[in-house]
């Protein structure tokens, strides 16, 4: 008998690609989409596609027949003004999702949760899953929304609940239809926009290997814990040059001091959130990236057998999908 699998958030970046995944692996997949969003990268799959939100009270009829859950979806926003809708989707969607698990009889999930929740170490030190940074010491509402909601899952689990927990760092990859933080970095290198970096540093992956960590923390990974779906540390210095060689454009030379941005942002949130725009430096992130954000995967790569596919691979992969979706034009 197939498995049927239950995605939500399957039209994203992660999501996408975890649905050709399962796909490949013989699952049938039945994916939940909004009515506003964007289909391109469900576009010729052979998925079942539902109606519906992630607070939807119809929740748990919509999953009926399927078996496991991999409940991907989140709102990604780092604008202040967005305040309000990330605790509603990630916090209390999350509650939902997972209520309406438990209620149409699902049976094993894996929930897709955020390096964001564990936190950062203490002057860029590498930090593992043991690590837990408190709600206050969170940047941003993205981060505090990922906290809380990661806990909404650990409370399901203590309620009795068969959930996996997994911790995606920064994915890098084709199918970055928004684009996410990082796929906006490539854009903006490809664009020849960027002058200036900061200085910081991130942990990056192949979103094509955090969609295998799904599938392998559902096959292995144990109820309540969770597991970092990571590989590199890199100082975003190292991304642009790497990023220069495969595409023989010339990375930025200087650093831009952080009070600069950090000034400028403060004064576009000021002006541009009253009037519903997002602003063109989110404050939060320019916060964000004066911490570097250092992770440890090998748990994920021991105990899940994660693959780590070099970060070059994945870089190519992006510029070449950014370039064939007409995204960019590096001619």
């Amino acid at each position: 008998m197939t498995t049927r699998a239950f995605v939500t958030g399957g039209t994203g970046f992660i999501g996408a690609n975890l649905v050709q995944s399962l796909l490949q692996e013989g699952y049938a997949v039945r994916v939940l989409v909004r009515p506003s969003s964007r289909l391109d990268n469900l576009r010729s799959l052979e998925v079942e596609i539902v109606n519906g939100e992630l607070n939807d009270p119809h929740l748990p009829t919509k999953m009926q027949d399927c078996q496991v859950l991999f409940h991907v979806a989140a709102h990604n926003s780092i604008w202040q003004a967005d305040k309000e809708a990330l605790y509603n989707n990630n916090v209390l969607g999350t509650r939902n999702v997972l209520a309406a698990a438990r209620q149409a009889g699902i049976e094993r999930t894996v929930y897709t949760s955020s390096v964001a929740a564990i936190g950062v170490g203490e002057s860029g030190t590498v930090v593992d899953e043991t690590h837990q940074s408190p709600l206050e010491k969170h940047v941003g509402y993205y981060k505090k929304s990922k906290f809380l909601a990661e806990q909404e899952a650990t409370r399901a689990v203590e309620a009795g609940q068969d959930i996996a927990i997994v911790n995606p760092s920064t994915p890098i990859g084709p199918q970055d239809i928004k684009p996410t933080p990082a796929g906006d970095i490539i854009l903006r290198f490809l664009r020849r926009q960027m002058h200036f970096y900061m200085n910081t540093g991130l942990n990056f992956i192949d979103v094509r290997d955090v969609a295998r960590g799904h599938l392998l923390a559902l096959e292995r990974g144990k109820a309540g814990d969770r597991y970092i779906l990571g590989n590199q540390n890199l100082t975003l210095k190292t991304l642009l040059d790497q990023l220069a060689q495969i595409t023989d454009l010339t990375a930025p030379k200087r650093t831009i001091p952080a009070w600069l941005p950090l000034s400028a942002a403060w004064i576009d949130e000021q002006m541009l959130a009253p009037l519903g725009k997002p602003p063109s430096i989110p404050l939060d992130g320019v916060r964000m990236a004066r911490q570097f954000m250092y992770y440890d995967a090998s748990k994920a790569v021991r105990e899940l057998g994660l693959p780590q596919t070099p970060i070059t691979t994945a870089l190519k992969d992006a510029v070449n999908w950014f370039v064939s979706e007409n995204y960019v034009d590096i001619a």
